[in-house]
């Protein structure tokens, strides 16, 4: 088959869950013989060359900016495919529904990816909200197949708008690395800090994770992993928050090897998200064997399981708790390690997930 991914900034990976989604998936269906495309943004991908890992790269320019940096770069990559024969597109992001009847019209299959309840978050103005809610419908109008991450999000449009889906996952590799180089950068030590890895927007609660960790006696350090390009603001409080602890450490984006280093030899893991479907830096957590500490959305107690530690939504106080029994006995968190590797293994595995994604296009095109 002749395959399409789009919605995204691009491959290689270096920005967030979408583009490291693309970057697994990508190269496993060419090694199942498809050929494959990712259209990339101009301003985010640098990468020179036309192909990576066997995926056909096209790079299209859009305008930076909160609200039109998607649309816009989606609008233009639908626009480029119709000069193209593919025989399906797999467009990222409930936000570029609209978009989805283009390539229709052509004939050609479309499933949309729609993450998780996107109009929730907190940095969309009510603009951005009612676009994400119009978005919602038309994902349940327009594309030939919807593909939802998590159980939750299948079932929010089966009850509100009737739409059946396919709950396919996000994956995670079940590895480790040895080096410490990175670490060293940041002045971490393997084991001695807690992760925390998400963009650094309000809803993902940074804020909440920096004030629980300076109420907990320790001397590890909190590494708080990530950026965000439209949240100046929230970005300087937080950075205001964490000033007066020394063992707070902002590393900003991290990507690649980096981020193998920090995920692999972390203490423990903090999820402190409230909004999306399967949380990427969640299942990849579990993948590198840490004991994982979430936030009791529905979503995260999906993933997690009975494997790791779940405190009730936004509670402070009972994260501070399960933070400091994580501190205080470390003997007792191997069993949860062993758990979250077994659990990414038997629902999680990239291999599980290109093989439903695989399936989904050729039941579309067959």
């Amino acid at each position: 088959m002749r395959i399409a991914i789009m919605g995204i900034r691009g491959i290689p990976a270096s920005y967030g869950g979408y583009e490291t989604f693309a970057e697994e998936l990508a190269p496993r269906l060419v090694q199942r013989g498809h050929e494959v495309t990712v259209y990339c943004r101009t301003n985010n991908v640098k990468y020179p060359e036309q192909f990576y890992i066997g995926v056909r790269l096209v790079k299209l320019p859009t305008i930076s900016h909160k609200y039109l940096d998607t649309p816009v770069h989606t609008l233009l990559s639908v626009l480029h495919s119709l000069f193209c024969r593919y025989d399906v597109i797999l467009m990222c992001n409930a936000a570029n529904a609209i978009f989805t009847i283009i390539p229709r019209l052509r004939g050609v299959k479309v499933a949309l990816n729609v993450d998780g309840i996107e109009r929730l978050r907190k940095k969309w103005n009510r603009l951005g909200q009612n676009w994400y809610l119009i978005s919602e419908w038309l994902a349940a109008k327009l594309p030939n197949a919807i593909v939802a991450d998590a159980r939750v999000i299948q079932e929010y449009y089966r009850e509100k708008y009737g739409a059946a889906s396919v709950m396919i996952p996000y994956g995670a590799n079940i590895t480790k690395v040895q080096t410490t180089q990175v670490l060293e950068r940041f002045g971490l030590k393997p084991q001695r800090y807690i992760l925390y890895v998400s963009r650094l927007e309000p809803e993902n609660n940074a804020h909440i994770v920096i004030q629980t960790f300076k109420q907990v006696k320790t001397d590890l350090k909190l590494a708080v992993v990530g950026d965000a390009p439209y949240a100046t603001s929230y970005k300087a409080y937080l950075k205001h928050l964490a000033s007066d602890d020394p063992r707070i450490v902002m590393t900003g984006f991290v990507f690649g090897e980096g981020y193998k280093e920090l995920q692999s030899h972390a203490y423990c893991y903090i999820q402190a998200t409230e909004v999306g479907g399967t949380h990427p830096a969640l299942v990849e957590a579990m993948g590198f064997g840490n004991l994982v500490i979430a936030n009791g959305t529905p979503e995260n107690v999906e993933v997690v399981g009975d494997a790791g530690l779940i405190y009730r939504k936004n509670d402070v106080a009972d994260l501070a708790a399960k933070l400091q029994w994580a501190v205080d006995h470390p003997a007792e968190l191997d069993k949860y390690r062993h758990a979250a590797v077994d659990r990414v293994r038997n629902n999680y595995s990239w291999e599980m997930v290109t093989e439903a994604y695989e399936r989904l296009f050729l039941e579309l095109t067959t």
